[in-house]
């Protein structure tokens, strides 16, 4: 029997580089897409001597071809933190409008099924909490951060049209906060932000007076719910994250401790539009998936420390 061939957008980044070696690791077929505008090759350099492993170097915003059948895409393709879609806002734009329609009609003319990232952010500043996936949102569409909020949102409309209209078989999963190694240091999210500045010796930033709430999901965790999703039959979407809710503020005395840093916290003004709350209610993926978190946040900042801490200086440079 052949082995499943699955298109992985955004094969290079943080998440999708996971995602290329759970399913390498599944029995398929991987094809990886990335641009690298904000992958990093040195994330799958490791994948290439294996023969079920594909590159592509390429920007799904433009028409995507990949020769030979597919059973399966992953669109992860999007820049996904604040530094980066603050930076680049029109291709963030592009990406989760031009590339998801893309991928739509490569799935539609492969009969693949396809699965693609959404986001926490799509509930914006949520006046419900937890944020359960009926929660419509709070979003400010002209707002700086609106620019990634839209095309997540815009994104989940238009896979749930083609779904609708062309019987196409879709999944959705909003992601909530994730960390793990491969994080870059300096993507302007709260993990990596605080493990650089310890490693550095600098003060660690905190924005507001840190009393804002974050749940943090590891990887490995993520990326079983993301398979479990993909192969199950349920097409609407599903919120997968870890519901141990945290203060920026614990969060950053947390990371001191861990790294054994001495460095103050330095509080500066709260960026625009900036969730005060975020923590998912994960009932649905536990009902319909059988999924919950395992892995638990002292294990897991101590695995991200770990992968930070082994990096030489200057690979430590690079990956700021």
């Amino acid at each position: 029997m052949s082995k499943k061939r699955i298109l992985i957008t955004g094969g290079a980044g943080f998440l999708g580089s996971h995602l290329c070696e759970h399913f390498l690791f599944k029995g398929y077929r991987v094809v990886a897409m990335d641009n690298l505008i904000t992958g990093d090759i040195r994330n799958i350099e490791h994948l290439f001597p294996n023969p079920d492993f594909e590159f592509y170097h390429h920007d799904v915003s433009k028409f995507v071809h990949v020769a030979g059948p597919l059973d399966y895409i992953l669109h992860f393709a999007s820049p996904a933190s604040p530094i980066d879609y603050l930076k680049i806002p029109i291709q963030t734009l592009k990406v989760g409008s031009l590339g998801t329609h893309n991928l739509l009609g490569l799935a539609l003319a492969k009969r693949a099924r396809i699965l693609v990232a959404s986001t926490s952010e799509i509930y914006g500043d949520p006046l419900v909490h937890p944020q359960s996936e009926s929660y419509w949102g709070n979003v400010n569409p002209i707002g700086p951060r609106g620019v990634y909020d839209e095309a997540k949102r815009f994104q989940e409309a238009m896979t749930m049209a083609y779904n609708r209209y062309h019987k196409l078989e879709t999944r959705i999963v909003r992601i909530f906060n994730t960390y793990g190694p491969r994080m870059r240091l300096n993507d302007g999210r709260a993990l990596p932000a605080f493990i650089g500045q310890a490693l550095r010796g600098e003060p660690l930033t905190v924005f507001g007076d840190g009393s804002q709430t974050r749940s943090f999901c590891y990887v490995s965790d993520l990326v079983e719910g993301i398979y479990r999703l993909l192969l199950s039959d349920f097409d609407q979407p599903v919120n997968l994250g870890n519901p141990s809710e945290i203060t920026i503020k614990e969060f950053a005395e947390e990371i001191l401790r861990l790294t054994g840093s001495d460095s103050p916290i330095e509080y500066k003004s709260l960026p625009v539009d900036d969730p005060k709350q975020r923590k998912p209610d994960i009932s649905l993926a536990k009902k319909i998936l059988d999924w919950e978190p395992k892995v638990d946040r002292s294990q897991g900042l101590a695995n991200t420390y770990a992968y930070f801490k082994a990096l030489g200086p200057q690979e430590l440079r690079e990956r700021q």
